[in-house]
């Protein structure tokens, strides 16, 4: 199996909520930050969208946009329209939890229209620490540079329509749809070199580095050498070493050790296993050894780590429960 297709695999949506808008000109809407990832697909009349921060950006219709991790953001039919808390639709037509009541409202007015399909996913713990915090805050896919632009449009449609109908399976089928888009997203980018910040996904660029990636994905709790991983890519100790970094963004001892986490936090949030297990199957012969490596990478100890995450997890199911007020806002011009 390629390294992509292997990270991919581990990335599982554990809850999606929908919505579909019908905008008509002028409208704007503000989101405070959302927790998971956010996909949405637009028809009709061009939009604009900003993140706190950046200038705004024109999207097409049949672009699709990205925010893998539900950053602060503006949409408007153009630059410089007072925007609506997206809080306060929310709470004006919400019928019921978010992740059972899929999110249907028309707003604007009653110009231009434009019809925006919408996905909240949220996605395993692997996925959040080794995929989304390596791409950028919004990920801009234009339906003219994209071969599978129909097919991304396709998928993202059938994705609202089963949270729409709600036949019997629908949950299991509106994850794997999300995690569909996902790949093809990864992909996308995949195909676009020059457009990677650095990364693993940038190092499957390199099919020599690309084999060292894959070693330490196969067999992560190997006690991996530099020197056995450079000669899995068949290059010298230096220029391994210096070609990893440029690529991957760090060391390939760090990228080892970031990768043994994102895996041990997985099992972490899971459950199920003891801690001296999970370290023994992250290469640690030592829980404690283990511990303080994993507090280095996350910040926190294991124990407090799963605390954290219960707490996340409780706010997940708030936020598909309800939504706070948020101030309103005005794009710039």
């Amino acid at each position: 199996m390629d390294v992509l297709s292997e990270v991919l695999a581990i990335c599982r949506s554990e809850r999606a909520v929908t919505a579909r808008f019908s905008l008509s000109a002028p409208w704007g809407l503000h989101s405070a930050g959302v927790p998971g990832a956010m996909i949405r697909l637009s028809r009709g009349a061009p939009y604009w969208i900003e993140l706190e921060g950046s200038a705004p950006v024109r999207v097409e219709t049949g672009d699709l946009v990205m925010l893998p991790l539900g950053a602060p953001h503006t949409i408007a039919s153009v630059p410089g329209v007072a925007a609506t808390p997206f809080a306060d639709l929310i709470a004006q037509h919400a019928d019921g939890p978010k992740d059972e009541n899929p999110l249907v409202f028309s707003h604007g007015g009653g110009g231009e229209g434009t019809e925006m399909f919408s996905a909240l996913l949220w996605f395993s713990a692997y996925c959040r620490h080794s995929v989304f915090r390596m791409l950028p805050p919004l990920i801009h896919i234009r339906e003219s540079e994209m071969p599978m632009a129909g097919c991304l449009a396709t998928t993202m449609q059938s994705l609202i329509l089963e949270t729409l109908q709600r036949r019997p399976g629908w949950r299991l089928s509106a994850g794997r749809m999300g995690e569909l888009l996902l790949v093809n997203i990864l992909r996308e980018r995949l195909g676009r070199q020059a457009a990677l910040d650095p990364g693993w996904l940038r190092g499957l660029t390199d099919p020599a580095i690309a084999r060292a990636i894959m070693g330490i994905h196969r067999a992560p709790q190997e006690a991996w050498s530099v020197e056995q991983l450079a000669g899995e890519a068949a290059m010298s100790r230096s220029r391994f070493c210096a070609r990893f970094k440029a690529l991957v963004g760090e060391t390939p001892i760090g990228y080892l050790t970031a990768h043994r986490m994102a895996l041990a936090a997985e099992k972490l949030e899971a459950g199920g296993l003891a801690a001296s297990r999970i370290a023994e199957e992250a290469g640690y012969e030592s829980e404690k050894v283990f511990a303080r490596a994993f507090s280095r990478w996350s910040g926190v100890t294991p124990g407090a780590y799963v605390r954290r995450e219960r707490e996340r997890r409780k706010q997940l199911a708030e936020f598909a429960d309800g939504a706070d007020a948020q101030p309103a806002r005005t794009m710039r011009s």
